[in-house]
């Protein structure tokens, strides 16, 4: 992540965040309100649609935590309605907006406990690179999978709405 400071790694979730939000109402508009959607998953051994909305929220919760010097906190990951998804994002945001943290953070070393018994030590600009920023794409593109699997008319442009603001036509 070039020039990773925290300003740009908030700007990152929250922006994903919205896209996310975005996916969640076209699933909700083409699925006619039916919350039916939210248990749909790729293969029977994967998670659900509605888990990965929480797998995704985690990640920038747990980095938000994580500045504020609190520990990571899971959401409940048995998403099973539409408010309960909105609020994921919704607080994810808020928890965002919150976060009171210096870029010298990002050089401190700290503890991830991975479940276990096992853990990783990581500088707080690894834990956002190596850890972090790609358990949100593995779990935001796989709930985007399972939208576009289940016939959601959703592309490209939709996943990728963060660029929309800097498109230009020659």
């Amino acid at each position: 992540m070039p020039s990773q400071n925290m300003d740009s790694i908030k700007t990152i979730f929250q922006s994903r965040l919205t896209t996310l939000d975005h996916l969640l109402k076209s699933a909700q508009t083409h699925f006619n309100g039916s919350e039916s959607f939210l248990q749909e998953r790729i293969a029977a051994d994967m998670f659900p649609f509605g888990t990965q909305v929480a797998f995704t929220c985690n990640q920038p919760r747990n980095f938000a935590l994580w500045c504020n010097g609190k520990p990571a906190n899971n959401l409940d990951p048995k998403v099973i309605s539409l408010t309960q998804a909105y609020e994921h994002i919704e607080d994810t945001q808020e928890l965002l907006s919150g976060i009171n943290a210096e870029d010298a953070k990002l050089d401190e070393i700290g503890r991830i406990d991975l479940g276990q018994s096992l853990y990783v030590e990581l500088s707080g600009s690894a834990y956002v690179s190596d850890f972090l920023i790609p358990n949100f794409y593995f779990h935001m593109v796989t709930a985007y999978d399972i939208l576009r699997m289940a016939g959601v008319p959703i592309g490209k442009r939709d996943y990728m709405m963060h660029l929309v603001p800097f498109v230009r036509q020659a």
